[in-house]
């Protein structure tokens, strides 16, 4: 019997129908594309944002040094303390060996040039391979600092005689590409102006082994700058990185085997010897704090959008029970009470949202596809977890409109409706 009045009513008032479910399918779209884009879109930001540099810098244990990444500070050189860099595979040798995306080691000093010029010269890798146990890792300026840009050309790793020099340096001492200085008796080919560096403004760039010659420091690295693929703070990174040691083992276990910053270089710390592993806050905090804004945008305009459609469907259901008011007082003349009669009605709303939120939610990812091409110029993958969320938030949607209008149910006099009396 509810079967049959089910299916007349869903049949018997097409409008209605339509209209309801034109708005549960929209809500259902908005929501999907949304959630796919806010979980799809997340990796692909923090890939972009670590185009801009490191986020984990690594220092000798006991030393400091005398430079500025980003707003983070450094204390002048207050030892002669090296990391060795026979160690620096450690890096991809931790649980989030696959985040750690690129590194840098640099060699820092002072030199002389054949006339007397004081030069501040960097070695570092360019596009270094690293022989990895199942791959060969290739890293290096090219990939940590890719905004920098090159008047005139890269240089190789194995270059024993090429460098790179700042801008503000070039301009001071009237140097361009193909020029030649001579620093320690040996001359060197200047292959390249680094624009947009701001930390090679004043300093000579060479492939480390170089500066190792140049410097007397064979196989010594000064620091590493690292670039690693991490996850938003929450409350257990502040706390595991305010003191580790107040985290329990639960907590410890989570921490150290999710994507902070803070756990990558705690690992890093780990397997480097003679290494202290730094996250630059800073640097991490304000990707955090972007990725967090464009989620918290995503879900604002999904809680709006189930607050606008279930308004849509309460006006929808209410205007639906006054029309068939005589069939609710039939009804309830013959016995029926006022919560049948509404699941009656509920029922009906949930069969359409039903369909609303399947078609919904597949036309949420092709807006979402679309819409992450077209804004973010990235290709986002379907989160299919995202199916049955948008489906509940249809059915949702059908519960609290159907919940406003159920005093006009229960208001309904059989006699007065029956008889039109009102």
């Amino acid at each position: 019997m509810e079967f049959k009045i089910i299916k007349s009513a869903i049949f018997g008032n097409k409008t209605q129908k339509l209209l309801a479910f034109f708005t549960i399918f929209l809500a259902s779209m908005l929501i999907s594309s949304m959630l796919n884009i806010t979980l799809g879109i997340g990796d692909k930001l923090a890939k972009e944002l670590r185009n801009y540099g490191s986020n984990i810098i690594v220092l000798p244990r006991g030393g400091s040094l005398n430079f500025d990444i980003g707003a983070e500070e450094f204390k002048p050189l207050q030892n002669e303390v090296y990391l060795d860099e026979t160690y620096i595979s450690s890096i991809k040798d931790i649980f989030w060996r696959n985040n750690v995306v690129s590194f840098a080691p640099f060699l820092e000093g002072k030199v002389t040039s054949k006339n007397g010029d004081e030069f501040d010269i960097v070695g570092t890798y360019f596009d270094k391979k690293i022989a990895l146990e199942d791959e060969d890792f290739f890293t290096g300026i090219k990939t940590l600092y890719p905004f920098w840009k090159i008047e005139g050309d890269w240089i190789e790793d194995d270059s024993a005689n090429s460098v790179l020099i700042g801008e503000s340096l070039a301009k001071e001492r009237g140097l361009k590409p193909s020029d030649t200085i001579t620093i320690n008796e040996k001359t060197l080919k200047i292959e390249g102006v680094v624009h947009e560096g701001e930390n090679a403004d004043y300093k000579v760039i060479m492939p480390l082994k170089l500066a190792n010659e140049l410097l007397n420091k064979s196989g010594k690295i000064s620091w590493i700058e690292v670039s690693a693929l991490t996850i938003p703070e929450d409350d257990l990174s502040v706390k595991a990185r305010r003191n580790i040691d107040t985290l329990n083992a639960i907590e410890h276990d989570k921490w150290y085997c999710s994507a902070y910053v803070g756990s990558i270089a705690y690992q890093i710390e780990e397997e480097y010897k003679d290494a202290s592993a730094k996250a630059l806050m800073k640097t991490s905090e304000g990707e955090s704090q972007i990725v967090k804004k464009i989620q918290s945008l995503m879900g604002i305009v999904s809680i709006l959008a189930l607050i606008a459609a279930s308004i849509g469907i309460s006006s929808l259901m209410a205007s639906e029970i006054h029309r068939r008011k005589k069939e609710i007082g039939l009804l309830k003349a013959l016995g029926a009470n006022n919560v049948s009669i509404y699941l009656l009605f509920l029922f009906e709303s949930l069969i359409v949202a039903l369909f609303a939120g399947v078609i919904g939610a597949f036309f949420g990812y092709a807006v979402s596809i679309l819409m992450a091409f077209f804004i973010f110029s990235h290709s986002v993958a379907i989160s299919w977890i995202i199916m049955p969320i948008t489906i509940s938030f249809a059915l949702l949607i059908a519960v609290i409109g159907s919940l406003m209008p159920i005093k006009n149910v229960i208001n309904l006099l059989p006699a007065e409706v029956l008889y039109e009396r009102k």
